[in-house]
C-alpha cells in the first residue's frame, strides 16, 4: 500500500500540522530490549492506547508511517467537520428570512479559499493533540516509518527491531476505489485528497451516498458547487432506518442537490471541460458531466504492508484483521482495535475498543466488544444519530419490537427553530420498556443521542425516561415525549376503568 497522498498546499498551517504530526527533523528511539506494548498505527485507536499503557507505567513504542492522528485529525473528522460548519453558515443565511432577518441575496458570498483556509488552521491547532512531541513526552517511543511483523512477538520499522511481549494492530483503513472503467484515468478525489482544495468546484459527483458522501455534499452544495449524488441502492444513507433517510433525501432536493439512486456508475471519461460521468439504472442510462468527482464508496482495511503472514495472525481484504469478542487476534499476544477489526467504524469506537485492549492485553481483563454500546452519527444537517437495532436490522434477526415516535413538528423548540425536519425515534423490545435501539433525526441530533446511549448502555428502561425533567423548550424534550407515549400504551381500557373506579371512590 502507498504511503498517505502528499498535504497540500504547504502553508504556514499545513507546516504546523506536520511538523507536529511528522516532524521532518524526528530521529527515532535507537530501540533495545522488549516492550510491553507495542502498537501498529497513530489514529484514534492508537494513540489512545500508546498514551494510555505508558501511563499505567508500561513500556511503549508507537509506529506510524504516515501521520500521526491518522484519518479523524488529517483527513476525516476534524477537517469534514470544518467544512460542514461553513456550509451551515452559509445555509443559515440562505434560511434567515424565514426568520425576519433581511439579507441583500447580492452580499452573500462564499470565500471558498477562505473557508478551505479556516480548515487548515483549524486542524493544525488540534494536532498538538497528536503529536509526536506530545507522545514521547507522555514516555512512549515514537517511531515513524513502515513497520512490518517479522516473528509473532518482533517487529521491523525503519530498519529497527522491535521485540515486544504484547502488540496492538491499530493500522485503520483506507478509501475502496470501485473497478469503473476510466476511472484511474480520469482522476477522482476521495476524503484523502479533497481537503487539499483551494479553489471552489463549479460541479462536483459524488459516488457513493453513506455518511461521508452525503456530509461532503451537502457542505459543498451549501457552498455553491453543483453537486450530483449517486447511490447503487434505493435510497441514500441505507443502515439508517428509511424514515431517517427520507428526511435527509427530502432537504438535499430542497437545497438543489441532485440525487441518483438506483444506479451504477459504469464509466467515466475526461472532457475538455472535465469528466463526463456514465451511469446505468436498470435498462435507463444517462450522463453528467462535471468537473470534478469524489468517491465515497466505503471503506478497505489496511493490512497488506504489516507482514501479518509472519506474524500468525489471521486478516482478509474486506473484513480486516480477525479478532474474537475481547479484540485477541489469532495470535494470542497481538490484538487489534479501531477501523482495522470493527464493524462500526467510528472515532469513538475506536477509542472505546482502544480502553478495552489495554485492560485485556496487559492486565488480563475479559472486557468484550459485544457489550459496547455505540451510537454512530452522519452530520448533514439535519443529523442522522442512531444506535442498536434499527426496524429493519429486527426484522433481519426476527426480533418483535414496539417503537415510540414524535416528530420534531410537533415538539415546541424544533418548530421555534424552524427545525422541524427529523423525529426521535425509540424502539423497546415488544411488551417490554428495554430499549433496543432508537434513530435521532435533528439538527443536533449528535448531542442529543447520548442520553439513549446511557439508557440503553446502563440498562435503564424507557419509562425511567418520562421522569428525567428536561429544559424547556428545548429539542431533547422530543426524547421524554417518546417515553410519555410507552405510557400511554400501558393505560390499557381495563388500566383506565379501575383508575376511574378509584377515582369516584376516593372523592
Amino acid at each position: 500500500m502507498a504511503a498517505d497522498p502528499a498535504i497540500s498546499p504547504l502553508d504556514r498551517h499545513n507546516r504546523q500540522l506536520l511538523n507536529n504530526v511528522h516532524p521532518d527533523n524526528w530521529r527515532n528511539p535507537t530501540g533495545g530490549g522488549r516492550y510491553n506494548l507495542v502498537v501498529i498505527g497513530a489514529g484514534s485507536a492508537g494513540l489512545v492506547t500508546a498514551a494510555g499503557a505508558a501511563g499505567l507505567g508500561a513500556r511503549v513504542a508507537l509506529v506510524e508511517r504516515n501521520r500521526l492522528g491518522g484519518d479523524c485529525l488529517n483527513v476525516g473528522c476534524v477537517p469534514s467537520k470544518c467544512l460542514i460548519r461553513s456550509g451551515r453558515a452559509a445555509a443559515d443565511i440562505e434560511r434567515a428570512g424565514a426568520l425576519g432577518v433581511r439579507v441583500d441575496p447580492a452580499g452573500r458570498k462564499v470565500d471558498f479559499p477562505a473557508a478551505m483556509q479556516r480548515l487548515r488552521a483549524v486542524r493544525a491547532e488540534i494536532s498538538a493533540h497528536d503529536s509526536a512531541q506530545r507522545f514521547s513526552g507522555l514516555g512512549v517511543d515514537v517511531y515513524l516509518g513502515d513497520g512490518a511483523f517479522t516473528s509473532p512477538s518482533a517487529l521491523e520499522v525503519s530498519g529497527t527491531t522491535l521485540e515486544f511481549k504484547k502488540a496492538v494492530i491499530a493500522t485503520g483503513t483506507r478509501p475502496f476505489i470501485p473497478a469503473v472503467e476510466g476511472l484511474e484515468e480520469s482522476g477522482y478525489l476521495t476524503n484523502e485528497t479533497i481537503f487539499n482544495l483551494t479553489e471552489q468546484p463549479r460541479s462536483l459527483a459524488v459516488i457513493g451516498a453513506g455518511p461521508v458522501g452525503c456530509e461532503l455534499a451537502q457542505a459543498l452544495a451549501r457552498l455553491g458547487t453543483k453537486v450530483t449524488l449517486f447511490q447503487r441502492g434505493s435510497r441514500i444513507l441505507s443502515r439508517e432506518d428509511p424514515e431517517a433517510s427520507e428526511v435527509v433525501a427530502a432537504v438535499f432536493r430542497r437545497e438543489g442537490l441532485e440525487l441518483i439512486t438506483g444506479c451504477d456508475v459504469r464509466k467515466v471519461e475526461k472532457t475538455g471541460n472535465g469528466k463526463l460521468v456514465h451511469y446505468g439504472c436498470g435498462g435507463k442510462q444517462g450522463s453528467v458531466e462535471v468537473e470534478l468527482i469524489l468517491v465515497a464508496t466505503g471503506r478497505a482495511p489496511s493490512v497488506e504492508w504489516l507482514g501479518l503472514e509472519a506474524a500468525g495472525v489471521e486478516y482478509d481484504n474486506r473484513r480486516g484483521v480477525h479478532v474474537d469478542d475481547i479484540l485477541r487476534t489469532t495470535n494470542g499476544k497481538i490484538f487489534a482495535a479501531g477501523d482495522i477489526c470493527l464493524k462500526e467504524k467510528f472515532t469513538h469506537a475506536a477509542d472505546a475498543s482502544a480502553r478495552l485492549v489495554i485492560r485485556n492485553a496487559l492486565f488480563f481483563g475479559r472486557g468484550k466488544v459485544s457489550s459496547l454500546v455505540i451510537p454512530r452519527c452522519t452530520y448533514t444537517d439535519p443529523e442522522v444519530a442512531s444506535l442498536g437495532l434499527t426496524r429493519l436490522s429486527a426484522g433481519e434477526q426476527g426480533i418483535e419490537l414496539d417503537s415510540y415516535t414524535r416528530r420534531l413538528a410537533d415538539v415546541d423548540r424544533a418548530m421555534a427553530d424552524g427545525e422541524a425536519d427529523g423525529f426521535v425515534t425509540v424502539h423497546v423490545h415488544k411488551g417490554t420498556d428495554r430499549i433496543a435501539g432508537a434513530t435521532v433525526v435533528a439538527s443536533h441530533a449528535g448531542e442529543m443521542i447520548g442520553e439513549l446511549t446511557l439508557a440503553m448502555g446502563r440498562k435503564i428502561g424507557l419509562g425511567a425516561l418520562a421522569g428525567v425533567i428536561h429544559s424547556y423548550p428545548t429539542q431533547a424534550e422530543a426524547i421524554k415525549q417518546t417515553a410519555d407515549a410507552y405510557y400511554r400504551t400501558r393505560l390499557t381500557p381495563t388500566v383506565a376503568s379501575l383508575f376511574k373506579r378509584w377515582l369516584a371512590w376516593t372523592r
